[in-house]
């Protein structure tokens, strides 16, 4: 993209004032007031993407050098959300048409597994960096801003399994298991028989690991399966719960996910599900998709909700954890940052600007967008025996 081009975007953007220093060595400054920060254009963008696709033409600039920036990188995400309809904006009407027509369309097992793989199988080392105790690589549940990461993600586990309402005996299936503390400590807490699945065989190797530490091989087992083909088995489970996942199963496949959980839920049986989600249907951040979730897309909250009478669920509860999940991910950036050099020497500069910029700008996300995340709980027909209150999850 050369400077007139640049200059005509920055010109447009209505919302805090920024300096912009150019590759040829002049500078100017946008907007009115003290500028927040400074970007600097080390050369041109390539412009291959520019106009039809900003928000993946300024990621690559980003993770390639190209920008640079003096201050605070939150500060500048802030800012472009808050200019995000100028400087991030929509597709062009082609694009956003072929966008739409990809993720309308349903994704094979085989490429289920490949997505999955892509982003889970990166190594447990390179989790195990800056994910807390437990490796639980979801929105954690904060009681209070002090509560350290480990913490609040057994909270969070804490909080699922106490909305199952699981007595023992009972059996509880975890679709999309990570790396298996939910089903380890639902054995722990409740004696429950647990099943975990995953499409990742570096979470399930870990996962076998773990069982075999805490001496639950009796109760708890993990399994390199798909939730579809767990689906023609004829199992059949008390309980339900599928954390992070959804977000994966992509737009096409969220009516066969629901059917799946029919098909595996007894009469009766409760089921929740912890997903991201969006206000309204639309194509993915194409930066996203192409360089950490491929295959991804994040619902909104009334599709999901339209899904459940289509299979006689029963809404019983609705949560947003919405700044839970951005101190989470703050938790996250924090915890990658301080292991720093050590993955640019396992992996390079531009892997380490690349997950920088995913971690900051999904806190920010949260923070600054519709961006939200939801626990829906809900049963298979009418079930008269639940809680009357809410009073047993925060005993």
């Amino acid at each position: 993209m050369h400077k007139a081009l640049l200059d005509e975007m920055f010109n447009r953007l209505p919302e805090g004032a920024v300096t912009v220093k150019y590759w040829d060595g002049t500078d100017k400054q946008y907007g009115k007031g003290n500028s927040l920060f400074t970007i600097h254009l080390m050369r041109p963008l390539t412009g291959l993407n520019a106009a039809k696709d900003p928000l993946l033409e300024l990621g690559e600039a980003y993770m390639d050098g190209t920008i640079e920036v003096d201050g605070d990188l939150t500060e500048v995400l802030r800012w472009a959300f808050a200019n995000q309809h100028m400087l991030l904006a929509s597709p062009s009407g082609k694009l956003a048409r072929q966008l739409l027509a990809k993720i309308n369309k349903s994704t094979s097992l085989t490429q289920q597994k490949k997505d999955v793989q892509f982003h889970y199988d990166l190594g447990n080392d390179f989790y195990a960096l800056w994910l807390d105790d437990t490796m639980s690589y979801s929105c954690a549940y904060f009681h209070s801003p002090e509560d350290n990461l480990t913490q609040a993600q057994l909270q969070k586990i804490d909080h699922i399994l106490k909305k199952l309402q699981l007595k023992p005996g009972q059996t509880l299936l975890d679709i999309g298991s990570g790396w298996g503390w939910l089903i380890i400590r639902a054995a722990q807490q409740y004696q429950v028989k647990a099943l975990g699945i995953t499409l990742s065989r570096e979470q399930y190797q870990k996962t076998k690991e773990r069982i075999g530490e805490t001496g639950l091989e009796h109760l708890v087992d993990v399994e390199l399966l798909d939730y579809r083909q767990l689906a023609n088995s004829g199992r059949i489970f008390d309980k339900i719960t599928s954390v992070g996942m959804l977000e994966h199963v992509g737009k096409a496949n969220l009516g066969r996910f629901m059917a799946a959980v029919d098909s595996l839920l007894q009469p009766g049986g409760l089921a929740l599900v912890h997903s991201i989600t969006k206000m309204t249907e639309g194509p993915v951040n194409s930066w996203i998709i192409k360089h950490i979730f491929p295959g991804g897309y994040i619902p909104s909250l009334r599709e999901l909700v339209w899904l459940l009478p289509e299979y006689d669920f029963h809404l019983l509860d609705i949560e947003s954890l919405r700044m839970h999940y951005a101190m989470t991910l703050d938790r996250w950036a924090e915890n990658f940052e301080r292991h720093i050099d050590q993955v640019r020497r396992q992996r390079g500069e531009r892997f380490v600007r690349m997950w920088r910029l995913y971690l900051r700008s999904c806190a920010e996300s949260f923070r600054s967008t519709g961006l939200d995340v939801h626990q829906i709980l809900f049963s298979k027909g009418l079930n008269n025996n639940l809680f009357l209150t809410r009073e047993h999850i925060y005993q």
